[in-house]
């Protein structure tokens, strides 16, 4: 029978610690996850606060950084401001754009 150290005990708690939080090619990491969610906060108060958006029309979600956004508005122009304004936040990496028009 193997005897347990407690530096053995650490080091496979360490392993399973990373190997539960992991990201793979379709889920995300806990860290990416939180990232994720404070872009998509920050695209969604940058929607809002725009005057020319209704922000009800625009779905906003994020994935590694990566934020789409979906939905029905009115005009072109809305089109791109709502990417502009997704493209400033920080921690952005792209947006793709699945806005359709009204």
């Amino acid at each position: 029978m193997t005897k347990f150290y407690p530096t053995m005990l650490f080091a496979i708690l360490l392993l399973v610690l990373f190997v539960g939080c992991a990201s793979t090619a379709t889920q995300s990491g806990t860290g990416e996850y939180i990232d994720d969610t404070v872009i998509t906060t920050r695209v969604k108060t940058a929607i809002f606060n725009d005057s020319t958006l209704k922000s009800s029309e625009i779905n906003v979600e994020t994935f590694k950084g990566v934020v789409q956004l979906s939905g029905f508005v009115s005009s072109k122009e809305n089109i791109e401001t709502a990417v502009r304004l997704a493209e400033a936040v920080k921690g952005v990496k792209s947006v793709n754009n699945d806005m359709q028009l009204k």
